[in-house]
């Protein structure tokens, strides 16, 4: 399968997929509270079953052209993941997301990797626009979608309950000319 290298730093984007449960696990067990602390993932991969459950829905997306989500390795060993929670194809809109360990945190790792995506995205698989939802808590994913030029959309007040505690929902998006602009701007900047 493929391995996208992400920089000169060891990191890689590869597949996540169902025989990759135990390094799903692992890479949970080591970053649990701080993965736990924003979104679901962390309570629903808690023990080995719940990692293949939860890989095997994304590979029946990924089957039904419905999602995916891609492994960040880093030095050979999974330290997080990105993701499309939802691909709608006829409609050209899809959901990116992320999760990181802490140790891998601050290194530009989810930042790098969705470029990757989106190009993909938008280039490949003709995308129009890509969103980003983060609770108004997260501010490392929020920077993420400020750095990859997502506009803030608006916010879904406490409309979610997590861990027992209501949460509101940042709604960052980005549309293929923007991308496409940006992307002509950097490359003419690098000339």
């Amino acid at each position: 399968m493929y391995a996208i290298s992400l920089g000169d730093d060891g990191a890689e984007l590869r597949p996540l997929e169902v025989w990759h449960a135990e390094e799903l696990l692992a890479s949970m067990d080591r970053g649990r509270e701080f993965i736990g602390r924003h979104i679901g993932l962390a309570d629903a991969v808690s023990d080995l079953d719940g990692a293949r459950a939860w890989l095997k829905s994304y590979a029946d997306k990924r089957g039904a052209d419905a999602g995916s989500v891609h492994g960040i390795w880093l030095d050979g060993k999974l330290v997080g993941g990105l993701l499309f929670r939802v691909w709608d194809t006829p409609g050209g809109v899809c959901e990116a997301g992320c999760w990181l360990e802490p140790a891998a945190a601050g290194r530009g790792l989810v930042t790098r990797g969705m470029r990757v995506l989106l190009d993909w995205a938008f280039e490949e698989r003709g995308m129009h626009r890509v969103e980003w939802y983060a609770s108004s808590a997260n501010e490392p994913s929020i920077q993420v979608a400020r750095r990859l030029g997502m506009t803030r959309e608006g916010v879904l007040r406490e409309n979610f309950q997590h861990r027992g505690v209501r949460a509101s929902t940042e709604i960052w998006a980005l549309l293929a000319p923007e991308w496409r602009a940006a992307r002509a701007r950097t490359a003419h900047n690098d000339h």
